[in-house]
């Protein structure tokens, strides 16, 4: 930790006051190389067994691997990698990946101030120490570390440091254009450019390299599968479609639809590498999350609760909340709309009308109403976003007619207004069961950044309501769930054929429930420009970014939430 405070002092303390890591390669192979570094080899002797072996002429060369150490005095425990004895003397080798950088001192700061600290440990302990050294894997190098009162000082006034800025409980400002921030395993946690763009620089955000191979949702809804473990997979046995494995590296979390089955071997094997497991019905109503021990940032949930218990904080965020999401709602009529520019034009202005009320509200309960307007008037125009079937759509069905298997006319899809609870139309089912699933999307979202998905700064907090979910989905419905409804219709990817009605309601067909959830994960995967930092990215990645900038603004790095605002 006190290298990295060097190095960078939010890296340090997001590591280590807010307990965030995330693998990069670097990280993995440095991971690699300290492994074949902690096969066991000689014990280190006591400092008076060494001194003995001088005096008796014993000179060998004694190396110690993997050596802990620890000092109240001093306030620090390290693992030395190598400590290397002759002739009395001890040197402590740290290794890193990479190759030996050529700077003046032939070592990083950091990396001086690191091996300097494990010298102080073996001093404290009563070794001689004259030097550390650094062994550079790559390049199969050993550079030189005098132990100078120089480096002395500047090592113990880090230790310093790092604790006066952990017990003051702010997170250190991100560096400003650092060439070391792209590579940093913790880039994508810090936005380091982001919160600066947001805080008034005028430097434009470098885009956050994402790999391409992204862990991905695994799907469940076949009410005859189960799945179990099978050593590093995850298997789903299904008599209807057939056995399919994944392997548990690619899976980013798992959503149950209806009687699924799971193991406790596939349970566990979940929970220890923090993939959650979501649980709805058999129609997709959002039920429950299963996970790990969970994200330990106690201070980002401890920020949380402060602002949710603050009236006028919570009053700021939901203005903010409403007013965006009603801004996304207009901007969906605009660019869908079918009908007439004389309603087209009226329902803009009366939702922008509801916009600018909203930024003014005076309570929670007023903002209530507002949205609802909002919702009403949008809702009552959403019909004239859907297309009528395609001459396509017609023609298969004639053809399905005249062969006799499913007689009927294709009939175009019809909505009314909005109703749940059940869903009395397909549309109507089509939106109820977008939301359950951004629901989930959301809730793993912010379960990842350490927030808690179930205490909420607008929605009511009520027991098993995930709260903040609905809150940070709000803008998100007509951008994600409603957009999906749209290209299902339009395109033709779901028709009438795909739902049954009952007194009970209406619901999708479990082909139909499939094609739509594969429409809906492709929504996700697909990549947006975001509107303040101009740089691509998926609407997957983009929920988990939003979910960042909320802990930024909860913990007071910034004075507003940036909320996601197409144009």
């Amino acid at each position: 930790m006190v290298n990295e405070f060097v190095y960078c002092a939010r890296l340090a303390y997001l590591m280590w006051a807010q307990d965030e890591w995330s693998e990069t390669a670097d990280t993995v192979e440095g991971r690699r190389i300290h492994a074949r570094v902690d096969r066991s080899g000689k014990p280190l002797p006591s400092p008076e067994h060494l001194e003995a072996d001088v005096l008796a002429g014993d000179h060998e060369r004694i190396v110690s691997r993997s050596i802990t150490l620890s000092s109240e005095r001093l306030g620090v425990i390290a693992k030395i990698d190598i400590a290397e004895a002759e002739d009395g003397v001890v040197t402590p080798i740290d290794y890193k990946r990479g190759k030996r950088p050529h700077v003046g001192r032939g070592v990083y700061s950091p990396e001086r101030v690191q091996v300097c600290l494990q010298a102080l440990l073996l001093e404290e302990h009563g070794y001689r120490v004259h030097e550390g050294a650094i062994w550079y894997a790559e390049s199969r190098e050993r550079v030189r570390v005098p132990l100078d009162e120089d480096l002395r000082r500047e090592a113990l006034d880090a230790v310093s440091g790092l604790r006066l800025t952990v017990s003051q409980g702010r997170i250190p400002p991100p560096l400003r254009d650092s060439p070391k921030c792209p590579r940093c395993a913790l880039v994508s946690v810090c936005l380091p450019d982001e919160v600066r763009a947001l805080s008034g620089s005028d430097l434009a955000p470098r885009p956050i390299a994402i790999g391409t191979e992204e862990a991905l949702p695994l799907v469940i809804q076949s009410q005859r599968a189960r799945v179990t473990k099978n050593g590093e997979t995850l298997k789903v046995v299904d008599e209807e479609s057939g056995d399919k494995s994944v392997r548990l590296i690619e899976v980013s979390d798992v959503a149950l639809y209806g009687n699924v089955l799971i193991t406790t071997p596939a349970l566990s094997a979940c929970m220890d590498r923090e993939i959650p497991v979501t649980f709805h019905s058999h129609g997709g109503w959002f039920r429950g999350m299963v996970h790990g021990v969970g994200h330990r940032n106690v201070e980002v949930r401890t920020a949380q609760y402060r602002v949710s218990f603050d009236d006028n904080s919570c009053l700021r965020f939901a203005r903010d909340l409403v007013a965006a999401k009603i801004l996304n709602q207009r901007t969906l009529l605009r660019r869908n709309w079918r009908g007439d520019m004389e309603s087209r034009k009226a329902a803009l202005d009366r939702l922008n009308a509801a916009r600018r009320s909203a930024n003014s509200a005076t309570s929670l309960d007023a903002l209530l109403g507002i949205e609802g307007d909002a919702a009403a008037t949008y809702f009552r125009a959403f019909a004239r976003l859907l297309a009528p079937p395609s001459k396509r759509e017609e023609k298969e069905t004639e053809e399905t007619v005249s062969g006799g298997s499913n007689p009927g006319r294709l009939e175009p899809f019809r909505f009314e207004s909005r109703n749940r609870r059940p869903p009395k139309d397909p549309v109507n089912a089509m939106l109820s069961l977008a939301y359950a699933m951004l629901t989930r999307q959301v809730t793993v979202a912010l379960a990842s950044v350490g927030l808690d998905p179930y205490r909420g700064l607008f929605h009511a907090q009520r027991y098993g309501r995930p709260a903040l979910a609905l809150d940070l989905m709000e803008p998100f419905r007509p951008v994600i769930a409603d957009s999906v409804v749209l290209s299902a219709v339009n395109n033709g990817e779901i028709t009438q054929r795909d739902f049954v009605s009952a007194t009970t309601g209406t619901a999708l067909t479990s082909t139909g429930r499939r094609r739509f959830i594969a429409a809906f994960e492709r929504r996700l995967s697909q990549e947006t420009t975001h509107p303040i930092f101009g740089y691509r990215l998926s609407m997957r990645r983009l929920l988990t970014m939003q979910a960042r900038l909320l802990t930024r603004h909860l913990l007071g790095e910034l004075t507003r939430y940036p909320h996601y605002l197409p144009r």
